[in-house]
């Protein structure tokens, strides 16, 4: 008979406990991790609204949040209009466009059911409700600032806004209806023969500089000036057409010509914004633009006896650069407070019917 030594056992069962012997059932492997894939899309301007990515239409929208239900989501590349959202189960999956992240007056469409793994890609529509006028044609309309007066080559804001918004989407044109030395109120009566004639997809509006001038706009509370009226009814005259209406504030003046417009400005300006969020218009804040430059103003105006009003070549890029920024930002960070309809007061795509809802001055602007 053999004898174990105590130190033996005590050994035998220290190592039994601290060399993992817990007495429990063997730990079971874990199952092996069910593979995920990418799902790519492209967010695309489905220019006659049927659905599908025609070879003519190459816009494409950047910076677009593309969304796999459950799964999680993956932003648009500019120039391409794809994203690829990772990590997704095999199986049938829906993919959509999470409305936020569009800019305004863009509508998506349905969510579109996908099988993963997807062979090809996934081409996601959005549409614009303009009817019949022309996509991605952009008319600014407005007075000589919007004419370009004192730009180096005479396009003012238009081409440098053409130049910002042709690579980023694909395809833009700014046509030029802008007309000297005009009120506000003659820009109401000139809209809609400028509408038929363009028949834009937007209209970029301007308008009021000039009414400062007006003696019927100096006397008595700004409420008496006809400024926000015909800005109004030109807004609505684009509804109508089914034109998008982008309204901008106006810029400041030079602050070293005439301080007093400037003080003029900034009554009429307030009334502008809220005017903007009334009638679901596009506010472009173009006058915060020069603000925000901060120091003395005056160096974005022209020299010489245009220099009053007119902006130079910098303080036409600040426009370009403001309009180009309201047009293309995400719906949640637009500051107008429109409607959270997707059409915000205008009819669906296709829709018919209305939607929604002078004298020279003197000096040539």
């Amino acid at each position: 008979m053999v004898r174990r030594r105590p130190a033996l056992l005590a050994l035998a069962q220290l190592c039994f406990v601290g060399c993992g012997g817990t007495g429990g059932p063997p730990t079971q492997p874990s199952p092996p991790s069910e593979p995920t894939y990418p799902v790519t899309a492209v967010v695309f301007y489905d220019e006659n609204a049927n659905g599908v990515l025609d070879p003519t239409e190459v816009v494409r929208l950047p910076q677009v949040d593309v969304v796999v239900q459950g799964v999680g989501s993956a932003k648009t590349a500019a120039a391409t209009g794809q994203a690829v959202v990772m990590g997704v189960k095999a199986g049938s999956q829906s993919v959509a466009i999470r409305t936020e992240s569009l800019p305004m007056f863009f509508v998506p469409g349905p969510p579109v059911g996908v099988q993963v793994p997807q062979t090809g890609v996934v081409n996601l529509p959005v549409v614009l409700p303009i009817g019949t006028n022309q996509p991605n044609v952009y008319m600014a309309f407005g007075d000589s600032i919007t004419n370009g007066l004192g730009s180096s080559d005479g396009n003012g804001y238009r081409v440098r806004l053409q130049n910002l918004l042709g690579p980023y989407l694909g395809r833009a044109q700014v046509n030029n209806e802008g007309k000297d030395g005009t009120f506000s109120k003659d820009g109401a009566n000139r809209i809609p023969g400028r509408l038929g004639r363009n028949r834009p997809a937007y209209t970029l509006i301007h308008y009021g500089t000039n009414d400062f001038n007006d003696q019927s706009c100096q006397v008595g509370p700004i409420a008496n000036c006809y400024t926000l009226d015909s800005l109004r009814s030109i807004v609505d005259q684009v509804k109508a057409s089914q034109s998008l209406p982008v309204l901008a504030t106006l810029i400041p003046t030079n602050p070293a010509v005439n301080p007093s417009e400037n003080l003029w400005i900034n009554q009429i300006n307030p009334g502008i914004k809220a005017l903007a969020f009334q009638e679901g218009a596009l506010l472009a804040d173009l006058n915060a633009v020069f603000l925000a430059q901060g120091g003395d103003l005056s160096r974005f105006f022209a020299d010489g006896p245009l220099g009053d009003v007119h902006p130079n070549d910098l303080g036409y890029d600040l426009m370009a650069q403001g309009f180009f920024k309201a047009l293309t930002q995400a719906r949640s960070a637009t500051a107008s407070g429109v409607s959270s309809s997707p059409y915000w007061g205008f009819s669906a795509p296709g829709g018919k019917g209305r939607l929604g809802l002078g004298s020279p001055g003197s000096r040539g602007r």
